[in-house]
């Protein structure tokens, strides 16, 4: 019988030290893209592929993500008063009512492979969506964990998200390297941490998506400390791949890498533009500046 994708957990636990002063008391997840926090922006996404349970491993400092999704009655019961109906509205569908919403604990981060490990009693034996948030993915109504999930449906095994990086920055993501199988999707015959360009097996870089087999947990069990001297999910799923195919899939979409200041402004700029009450005045915000 084919198994359903209906959970996903979120790695929330880390310091995001490259936007301190700013991350010093909130999360690096909280940080707003326009309007949403960033991790709203993946909540989202994974409730559009069907997901119905959202497993956050969160850490010290990381309360305003769980008052994020929790219910605010205050607020609510101000917004009726008020009349404010489509901002009520709004905040509402920040936590659907078929979607369950689960807090663990980090107690020590000891990496990505770690954080998803300690989701493993709540996942269960069932196949899961890994998100990380500083990721954020845009493709209209066609997010890229919806594309992954019905990816999984169809071939039933662990999915990479990938795409094509500059060459010279290989030693910031985990690399593959793929059979191809269709123009977007290949077969992972090898996947390296963080390898400098000279020793990289090609460009295409895992990104903060991943359907995994629950079969994973065994792997990150027996995986000893590796690059950064942290338990690392690409060693994990290097080891996976001795007993079952994984897959490596090209999204569609434009991603913005929000665990950089560049990419979070390139982010907020775009997604100014794309905003239907700003995008007019922002625009000719923009136009005005460039010509100062």
């Amino acid at each position: 019988m084919k198994q359903k994708i209906t959970k996903a957990v979120f790695p929330v636990a880390g310091l995001g030290t490259r936007f301190l002063p700013a991350t010093k008391a909130s999360p690096k997840e909280m940080l707003p893209v326009v309007d949403k926090p960033l991790i709203q922006y993946g909540v989202e996404e994974a409730v559009e592929a069907g997901i119905d349970t959202i497993i956050f491993v969160t850490g010290r400092s990381k309360n305003a993500i769980v008052d994020h999704f929790d219910k605010a009655y205050e607020l609510e019961n101000e917004l009726m008063i008020r009349g404010k109906t489509e901002t009520l509205r709004m905040i509402r569908q920040m936590m659907p009512p078929n979607v369950s919403f689960v807090f663990i604990r980090q107690a020590e981060a000891l990496g990505l492979g770690h954080a998803v490990l300690c989701a493993k009693s709540v996942v269960g034996d069932e196949p899961f969506a890994v998100i990380l948030a500083d990721d954020l993915i845009e493709n209209g109504d066609n997010g890229c964990m919806l594309q992954m999930v019905q990816q999984y449906e169809e071939n039933q095994c662990s999915i990479l998200g990938v795409e094509k990086v500059n060459p010279e920055e290989t030693d910031k993501y985990g690399i593959v390297k793929t059979k191809e199988i269709s123009s977007s999707v290949g077969a992972v015959e090898l996947i390296i941490e963080k390898p400098a360009p000279d020793r990289a097996p090609s460009n295409l870089a895992v990104v903060g998506r991943y359907i995994l087999t629950p079969a994973i947990f065994n792997k990150i069990e027996e995986t000893g400390k590796g690059a950064g001297g942290e338990i690392q999910l690409t060693d994990a799923i290097a080891a996976l791949m001795t007993d079952e195919q994984v897959l490596a899939y090209e999204f569609e979409g434009k991603r913005y890498d929000c665990g950089s200041k560049l990419g979070y402004l390139m982010a907020t700029v775009e997604h100014g533009l794309m905003h239907e009450e700003l995008k007019g005045d922002f625009l000719n915000y923009l136009k005005n500046l460039v010509l100062e």
